[in-house]
């Protein structure tokens, strides 16, 4: 129930922050009509889109909208909001989720083989990679990659979801920070793990290589694994933003950057809104695998009034 509770929280406080600021930047009607607009046409905009109304009177209808499945018209289009942003939630997630697959498969293996060569010139290659993948902006590994692979290779389409071969270098330049992130995390807790007195007493008693990997090292590092994949999906979804406009990709965050540009204010609420309720959702699918992983973390939490 508590988590439940603060899921519909998260959602509420978004949808409110985003509502207020949005308010906050000016009337967008200036930015729908000519400037030389009589006042006439001005007070009917306004009208039409509810902006007429009192501030604490347009939150409470938008609310009230928002918990009826209406979220709005598009100031662009005059049509739904809901309609303009279904369509681009189908690609963004493709995006995200190739992305966070690409980093896990990466990252995860790389972080276990620089663990077990620590020292060694692997170890130093991986620790490389992950300072790489968090010190290059996304945006300008996306234009060296356009530059390399589109221009100098023509091997790959510089932009737009045409084919399969449109997700390789945005899938690679969202993927590329979060797998460096994985592999630094896997590293330090494998090493943690092989230092520990259980992995000296399975030495000991003969265990297997392999079996120590497998049943010893594996469950204990998914624990910190599993916290920051909550972290990486928050991440992944603000850079989308960046990713989406680099590679003229039809997603949720090019769609964002373009209605903050036009001031479109149901399309922008909206997606903001989709965008929390994905974040508060993956942190309670991290809470349920902590319970999962570890009872006695699940036990903790529930006796704290999580």
């Amino acid at each position: 129930m508590g988590k439940l509770l603060r899921f519909v929280l998260t959602i509420w406080a978004a949808a409110t922050l985003v509502f207020i600021l949005l308010r906050l930047t000016g009337d967008p009607v200036a930015a729908m009509v000519p400037s030389d607009a009589p006042q006439i046409v001005i007070d009917q905009y306004r009208e039409r889109f509810g902006l007429n109304e009192s501030l604490p009177v347009q939150y409470l209808s938008y609310l009230r909208g928002i918990l009826g499945g209406d979220f709005g018209i598009s100031f662009r289009t005059g049509g739904s909001a809901w309609d303009l942003v279904a369509p681009r939630i189908g690609p963004t997630f493709i995006l995200t989720g190739l992305a966070l697959l690409l980093a896990l498969v990466i990252g995860i293996p790389a972080g276990m083989y620089a663990a077990l060569h620590r020292g060694k010139m692997l170890d130093r290659f991986v620790m490389g990679f992950s300072v790489f993948g968090f010190a290059m902006p996304n945006f300008f590994l996306g234009i060296l990659l356009i530059l390399f692979f589109t221009l100098s290779l023509r091997m790959l389409p510089a932009g737009g979801f045409d084919s399969a071969l449109s997700l390789v270098m945005p899938v690679i330049t969202l993927g590329m920070a979060t797998a460096g992130a994985y592999a630094r995390m896997t590293r330090s807790a494998v090493l943690e793990v092989l230092s520990s007195s259980f992995m000296r007493t399975a030495r000991a008693n003969g265990v297997p290589p392999l079996r120590r990997m497998t049943h010893h090292v594996a469950r204990a590092i998914l624990v910190p694994l599993v916290t920051l994949a909550g972290f990486s999906i928050g991440s992944m979804i603000a850079g989308t933003v960046v990713i989406e406009t680099v590679f003229a990709w039809p997603g949720v965050g090019r769609l964002l950057v373009t209605s903050v540009t036009d001031r479109d204010l149901a399309v922008v609420q909206l997606i903001v809104i989709l965008a929390a309720a994905t974040m508060a959702l993956s942190n309670m699918v991290v809470d349920l695998l902590y319970g999962w992983l570890d009872p006695r973390i699940g036990t903790s939490r529930r006796s704290g009034g999580a």
